[in-house]
């Protein structure tokens, strides 16, 4: 694995002959300015990979990019879904493929550029095609994980699935629950369904860096951003969500630093206790992202982009 080192000395981190790019890494770490930059000195065309970004009403405070930044290069797939739909790794998928597919039409390299990684493992490695679970079972499975707590849960999943028991991290209820579902509904592990898929994008056809800071540094520049997002609107397209009365367990309402603005829009909180509690969240989140980068992206290129936080982007 290649050590990080600033983008400015690391010239052209993707391969020559790759018509796809890839940008990863975590909260606050430049994605967005690194990859508009690549896109203006390349004439390439940048495709959303944030799970959060795909929604509209909430640009500010899932640093999606600003209106100046997008009339800069084509951007696609940011700001496409209501809030109230709720967007699935396939879906996002198929908009990816489609989009990538027309860059390509017209000549251009696309950058890929979020923090959200089964996105990018959607691409390079593809989703099983698993069959559906009826909502009954995936009922049950949640009732047993409620029932006898993740630990002797883990012991009914792990004879159905074994690989998947062992993979899943400490406290991933969700994961958890599913592969239960899948393994009763399906008489089939969900770890096999996933051994059977095929990537979107072969090998020789992208290339990927993960942004990877220094963790201290990291962590200053999402307080720094954090401040950025409320001086700039985050707490208006916070009440503005919450007049529209939606199911809060919606993906769009679990952006970083949502659910403690809304609580202090409701006098719950102080707005510094807010800001304090979406600090707290938001390096938390940042951690889980390197993590699962440094897991998951091992043979990716590691760099630092070492951009200033001057806008609550990337």
């Amino acid at each position: 694995m290649d050590q990080a080192a600033p983008y400015a000395t690391v010239a052209t981190p993707f391969a020559d002959d790759s018509r796809v790019w890839m940008i990863a890494g975590p909260t606050a770490s430049g994605k967005s300015a690194y990859a508009l930059d690549l896109a203006e000195r390349t004439g390439g065309e940048i495709v959303n990979a944030d799970s959060m970004q795909i929604y509209a009403g909430l640009r500010v405070l899932t640093a999606a990019p600003s209106a100046e930044e997008t009339a800069r290069a084509p951007h696609h797939l940011f700001g496409v879904a209501d809030a109230a739909e709720g967007w699935s790794v396939g879906r996002w998928q198929t908009a990816a493929v489609r989009a990538l597919h027309d860059i390509a039409h017209r000549g251009r390299p696309a950058i890929v550029v979020g923090g959200t990684g089964l996105y990018f493992r959607a691409l390079t490695h593809g989703l099983a095609d698993v069959p559906p679970v009826p909502e009954s079972q995936r009922e049950i499975s949640g009732l047993l994980y409620a029932a006898q707590g993740e630990a002797a849960f883990r012991d009914l999943l792990r004879p159905l699935d074994p690989a998947a028991e062992a993979r899943i991290e400490s406290g991933d209820r969700q994961r958890l629950v599913r592969a239960h579902a899948v393994a009763v509904a399906t008489g089939r592990a969900l770890s096999d369904w996933q051994a059977d898929t095929r990537p979107v994008l072969q090998p020789g056809e992208w290339s990927g860096v993960v942004l990877d800071p220094p963790r201290g540094e990291l962590y200053d520049r999402c307080d720094a951003r954090l401040d950025l997002m409320v001086e700039n609107g985050a707490l208006g397209e916070v009440a503005a969500m919450e007049a529209r009365g939606l199911d809060p367990a919606l993906p769009a309402l679990k952006a970083v630093g949502y659910r403690e603005l809304a609580a202090h829009l409701r006098g719950e909180t102080t707005l510094d206790q807010a800001l304090d509690a979406a600090r707290q969240e938001t390096r938390r989140y940042a951690k889980r992202q390197l993590t699962w980068f440094r897991n998951q992206t091992s043979d990716w290129t590691r760099v630092w982009a070492g951009v200033s936080p001057t806008g609550p982007t990337g």
